[in-house]
Parts: C-alpha cells; sequence; structure tokens
C-alpha cells in the first residue's frame, strides 16, 4: 500500500471504516449499521462515510468487505446471510453507482486475512487461516501467500462446516458451525432459558452450571472445527479475530481442546494465536484493495 484509500468493514450491527496510508490509519469512521440493513440505507450510509474520511478536493477508491458469498469475480453477492434482501445483487456496479466512485469488494474474513499479512501475526507467512468469530464465523484462507477463493469464489467459510444435527443456521441449512458456535447461537439458547442474551454477560458468568452447559458445548464444536482445519491445510498459524476472539481467557480454553481432537504429529506444530490488529485488519485488507485501484 502507498496511496491514500478508504477500508470498510460492513457487519450486521456496526460499520467500520477508516482512512489508510502506509498502513496508518489517519481517520476513522463507526456507527451502526442502518436499521434494517436495507440497501437504499446502508449505501447512503457508505457514501456519506467515504464522503466525510476522505480530504478535500480527493475522490477515493474504497475497498468494501462484506459478509457473504461472492461470486468469483467480486461483482455479485451471491448470499449474505445477515443481509437477507441483498442476495443475488450486482454488488460492486450497483456501489459504484451510488457511492460515485471506484469500489473493490471483498467477503470481509478474506479482508481480515489480507490486513493480517499486510501488517498483522501472518506478516511473513505464506500459508495461514483467519477465522473470525462473532455473531456468525467467517474465514479467510491464504496458500502459498495467495488468498484461496475456490473454483467459484465460495472458499473460506468455516462457519457453515456441518458439525451438528437440527441447529438451524442463517443460510438456510442445518448443522452448521456459526448456527452452533457464533455468538448469535448461543445469546438465543440463553434466551430460551432465561439468561441474558448478552454474550458479554454470558462469558463473565460462564462457570454457572447453567451457561457452562451453553458455551462449553458450543467450544468444543469450535475446537473440532479448528482442529478439522489443520489437518486440511496444515496451516503455519490459525489466527482468531472478531469479537468474540477478545473474549478474556478464550484460548487458553479453545487451545487444549481443539489438541485432544488433533493427530499426534499435528501438535508439536499446532499454532493458534488471538489477532494483534483486531478490527483493524479488515479495514486494512479492504483497503488494500482499493489501493490497486489508485
Amino acid at each position: 500500500m502507498s496511496k491514500l484509500s478508504i477500508g470498510i468493514d460492513i457487519g450486521g450491527h456496526y460499520i467500520k471504516a477508516a482512512l489508510i496510508e502506509e498502513y496508518k490509519f489517519l481517520r476513522r469512521w463507526e456507527e451502526p449499521t442502518s436499521e434494517g440493513r436495507t440497501i437504499e440505507g446502508v449505501t447512503e450510509q457508505l457514501k456519506r462515510i467515504a464522503g466525510e474520511l476522505e480530504p478535500p478536493g480527493y475522490t477515493l477508491s474504497v475497498g468494501i468487505g462484506m459478509p457473504g458469498f461472492l461470486d468469483l469475480q467480486r461483482e455479485h453477492l451471491v448470499l449474505s446471510p445477515n443481509f437477507p434482501d441483498w442476495k443475488g445483487l450486482p454488488l460492486k456496479t450497483l456501489l459504484e453507482d451510488r457511492l460515485k466512485r471506484k469500489v473493490m469488494i471483498e467477503n470481509d474474513a478474506n479482508c481480515y486475512a489480507l490486513g493480517e499479512q499486510l501488517a498483522g501475526l501472518a506478516k511473513g507467512l505464506k500459508d495461514f487461516v483467519v477465522l473470525t468469530l462473532g455473531t456468525g464465523i467467517g474465514g479467510g484462507i491464504v496458500v502459498d501467500g495467495r488468498l484461496f477463493k475456490g473454483a467459484h469464489g465460495f472458499a473460506g467459510e468455516p462457519g457453515h462446516i456441518a458439525l451438528g444435527e437440527t441447529e438451524l443456521c442463517g443460510c438456510g441449512c442445518y448443522g452448521h458451525l456459526e448456527a452452533i458456535s457464533g455468538t448469535d447461537a448461543m445469546e438465543r439458547k440463553a434466551g430460551q432459558i432465561g439468561l441474558p442474551e448478552d454474550m458479554k454477560i454470558l462469558w463473565a458468568r460462564k462457570d454457572e452450571p447453567a451457561i457452562a452447559e451453553i458455551i462449553m458445548p458450543s467450544l468444543q464444536t469450535m475446537a473440532k472445527a479448528i482442529a478439522s482445519i489443520t489437518h486440511l491445510f496444515d496451516p503455519e498459524m490459525i489466527i482468531l479475530g472478531g469479537g468474540f476472539s477478545r473474549a478474556e481467557g478464550l484460548l487458553s480454553i479453545l487451545e487444549p481442546m481443539a489438541l485432544k481432537y488433533l493427530v499426534p504429529h499435528f501438535r508439536d506444530i499446532f499454532n493458534l494465536k488471538i489477532s494483534l490488529l483486531g478490527n483493524d485488519a479488515a479495514m486494512l485488507g479492504a483497503a488494500s484493495l482499493a489501493d490497486e485501484l489508485n
């Protein structure tokens, strides 16, 4: 990265954005995602935020991290469980038309992986995986130094690994990892038995038997997924990002759980870390894509 660019990370609850140059965050912006998550409301937000961030006299390109499945050409949003009305949209063209500037779109967790590769724990690594833990569970896979997108652009979706049975996922299928181990899923289970639907509160009280019965099985399932990813990709490192990754003591619980499921010779090379960049990684990765357009 060498030029001014804007990176935006669209989430179901918040939009985070930054003006970035040479990995330096010159300006930041954060606000709740438009109510209803309509294409009209969100695109109006993005246009306004880009205008707020860029210096006078500039019309900067924008890189946008979007949750969901994108086509291989990164032009259409195929499916986004948290933005159901956006299904099938020609998102790149639509955003360029409404924002009046060049736009690059990428899966949000892929942007996170790119940010980690540029300036985070993955700097200098050639093979690593990022898992973003939050409302859902996203992922970014880098193989031989390049983002792995798969034959159709859909690769890197650990949240949809099938490890359960009857749990309904936001994508419409059953038994997916994020329907078991995403924070929304855990909060929903808590609400069903009269407990607070707030992950921060639940985590602080995780040793209480009723809450432990919700959290610990979810973490066991997550550990199985981490072990499976390790067996599939043999990464140098797995990096945990997203809001839930910041939960105090998560790594000390999750790491031994995952080790239990690993083939013995993988245990000595297993490397599970918490991102040091946090939310900055996705914005940095998105901005690096926009930088290519300038």
